[in-house]
């Protein structure tokens, strides 16, 4: 097959790439340009898509000995996902640019050029599993990236490989350094790529200006103030910084956040468990859509816990009835339905009781 294999200047999209070239593949390396104006030098574990995030993949692939190219999508991602990442801070939810990236850039856009080319699929480095058409867990837990692909739609499905989904990462480290590839000590980006200072609320506050307002309690009364809505999200503790403590002592956390009254409501933990989630139209993974309620498990962040629920469609939403309590759910989340490791289907959560 014709392969082309996203090569971000990472270790895991080096080693997928080696190994659909050993697989047999007619592959062709592509590295993405997502901004306009890449930095140099990545700053550590922060960030990514640097000038030297460019170079490390042109390396791997002359190791690789495989044709390389950059596409410039800098465009299409500041469009489909970061002013959507800020417009969905404005809005007090909380939005998963990494999903984004998946459902509106890395399978959308690239994977739409690459069919369009003739490719007969696009590989990355993503940690899971294409099992009998259908996306499941990586067998690395700890790596497992399904969730941030389970917007993936089946024939999208179709046309991808995840040549890691069956290793585990110190495996993956060792087999770059045996193939001589430079980036097998290359640290993991672990803050969203394009804000590598990792201070989102000053970002967002560069974008959004300042908006002050509010901090209160469940009785409406003033705890507090803030430079903007957008630097909270739903079960936050840290940085309230609260003029006044709880009359028991205890901590508080973000309950709930309203833009448009500029007000955010704190109170005790237990007030953010939920067992009811309400999402919008949800896209079934690798099978047919769900019609009637289903046993399953649900998943609303990318390294929480799954919990055992039943889920059913109600007028084109999904609706998931959760059997434990949970907390810190928040609006513009994704919540992923699982059948043990296979990925069911996913949908972009609007509230939770």
């Amino acid at each position: 097959m014709k392969v082309l294999a996203a090569m971000s200047g990472g270790v895991d999209s080096a080693v997928a790439a080696a190994r659909a070239v050993d697989a047999g593949h007619d592959v062709t390396g592509v590295h993405l340009a997502l901004s306009p104006k890449p930095a140099s030098h990545r700053e550590g574990a922060r960030g990514c898509c640097s000038l030297e995030d460019s170079r490390d993949a042109r390396r791997a692939a002359d190791v690789l000995g495989i044709p390389f190219y950059v596409w410039d999508v800098a465009e299409r991602f500041t469009t489909d996902v970061v002013d959507d990442f800020v417009a969905e801070y404005a809005a007090g939810r909380t939005p998963n640019p990494c999903v984004r990236c998946n459902e509106r850039i890395k399978f959308a856009a690239v994977l739409d050029r690459a069919l369009a080319l003739g490719f007969d699929a696009v590989a990355t480095g993503h940690y899971a599993r294409i099992i009998g058409g259908g996306l499941h867990r990586a067998v690395d837990g700890e790596k497992d990236q399904s969730y941030v692909l389970a917007v993936l739609r089946p024939d999208q499905i179709a046309a991808a490989m995840f040549p890691l989904g069956e290793s585990r990462k110190t495996d993956v480290r060792a087999e770059a350094a045996r193939r001589g590839l430079a980036v097998a000590d290359k640290p993991d980006s672990h803050d969203i790529c394009f804000i590598p200072s990792g201070d989102t609320a000053g970002w967002l506050r560069s974008r959004l200006g300042d908006a002050p307002g509010e901090i209160v309690d469940e009785s409406g009364a003033v705890l507090g103030s803030h430079g903007g809505t957008y630097a909270f999200t739903v079960g936050q503790r840290r940085g309230l910084a609260l003029t006044r403590p709880a009359p028991d002592g205890r901590p508080r956390y973000v309950l709930s956040i309203s833009p448009v009254e500029r007000t955010v409501t704190v109170g005790p933990l237990e007030r953010l468990d939920v067992n009811r989630i309400e999402c919008g139209a949800p896209t079934w993974c690798g099978q047919e859509p769900v019609h009637d309620p289903i046993p399953a498990l649900a998943q609303v962040r990318a390294h929480a816990e799954p919990v055992q629920c039943r889920a059913r469609v109600l007028d084109g939403g999904l609706v998931v009835d959760l059997d434990d309590r949970i907390a810190g759910v928040a609006a513009g989340q994704t919540l992923v339905l699982y059948d043990g490791d296979r990925v069911i289907g996913s949908a972009t959560i609007e509230r939770a009781a």
